[in-house]
């Protein structure tokens, strides 16, 4: 390699990659005309760019950017403010649930759950009775029982002929 090579070595990429001076291009053109170690270094500059812009381009032929496109301008475009009743149609919208099979296995499997416990969960269990006053008192012509019950406020009044009476009138 040439004195003047290892000049041209570092201006070789810019010259492939058209970012050099007028000065420098006309150098290095001048270089290349005389050096095949900078001709063969600048070839395989091409035939690696070559090799990597041929597969590239055919996967950007193949490819359908129609859809890239639509999301972009989605992401611009300012959405629509639904109107309250709008909003709370997609929240109520169950449709994208059921177009998964999975998830109307896992919605019956739920459903039933709830059938099973509901009972279970809403059982009324018996309320233990309030508390309650009972008094009885005897006197030589009536016995007289009285019941107060806290709770509800209810008091009932019993009263008991004597024994001889009931039996003097029957």
């Amino acid at each position: 390699m040439k004195v003047s090579c290892s000049s041209v070595s570092k201006l070789l990429e810019k010259y492939f990659d058209h970012e050099v001076t007028d000065e420098e291009r006309s150098f290095v053109e001048g270089h290349l005309t005389d050096c095949l170690t900078c001709q063969n270094a600048l070839r395989s500059m091409e035939e690696f760019r070559d090799l990597i812009k041929a597969p590239v381009e055919e996967a950007v032929e193949k490819e359908d950017f129609q859809w890239v496109w639509q999301r972009i301008k989605r992401g611009i475009q300012p959405k629509e403010r639904l109107t309250w009743w709008g909003t709370l149609q997609s929240w109520l919208d169950l449709s994208p649930l059921f177009r998964k099979r999975i998830l109307i296995p896992a919605a019956v499997a739920i459903a039933i759950l709830i059938l099973i416990t509901a009972p279970i969960l809403f059982k009324k269990s018996p309320s233990p009775p309030g508390l309650s006053v009972v008094e009885y008192v005897e006197s030589s012509t009536h016995n007289v029982m009285i019941y107060e019950s806290e709770k509800g406020k209810v008091t009932v009044i019993w009263l008991f002929e004597s024994l001889e009476e009931e039996s003097s009138t029957s």
